[in-house]
């Protein structure tokens, strides 16, 4: 995500949520430095954004939304894609996100893709008297990547 992404990151934005973002929040938000913004583009036109935070052991995403004109075509699977790319079972082996207890599609949509909620956060936002679900992805990781020797010390020999 470059700064000549943002109006149509706004647009998506504000025709995604009731309570969106402000230019300021995605801006205040980036400019952390575990904090990464990725765009999806069809054509050369911002499709979908996702906002996620770097941690120790974690992803979590901040803000995920696809234009309404470029949904169901598989472009929220294909975000979701390049995150699961970066989990690990030796580093990041988790994402995390919050969705709000209205918002049905994004339960169904992120269940679909291998989340489950694991704790309702009451009372969750500032701007609304309304729950989230918190909901976790968790890498499961392959027999042979168990099979490999856990210390660095290890995989710098190689």
């Amino acid at each position: 995500m470059i700064r000549r992404d943002m109006p149509a990151v706004l647009e998506t934005e504000t025709r995604s949520f009731e309570f969106a973002w402000t230019e300021e929040d995605f801006i205040r938000c980036l400019r952390q430095r575990n904090c990464i913004g990725m765009v999806a583009e069809i054509e050369d036109r911002v499709a979908g954004f996702m906002i996620y935070e770097l941690h120790k052991n974690r992803l979590h995403i901040l803000n995920f939304a696809v234009h309404p004109e470029f949904r169901r075509r598989g472009l929220g699977h294909a975000m979701i894609g390049k995150l699961l790319g970066k989990l690990s079972h030796e580093r990041r082996n988790r994402i995390m996100l919050e969705v709000r207890e209205t918002n049905l599609e994004a339960q169904l949509f992120f269940k679909s893709v291998g989340f489950r909620a694991i704790s309702v956060l009451r009372d969750f936002y500032d701007d609304a008297a309304e729950d989230a679900y918190l909901m976790q992805y968790r890498y499961q990781p392959t027999a042979e990547e168990l099979a490999q020797p856990h210390n660095r010390i290890s995989r710098l020999a190689g």
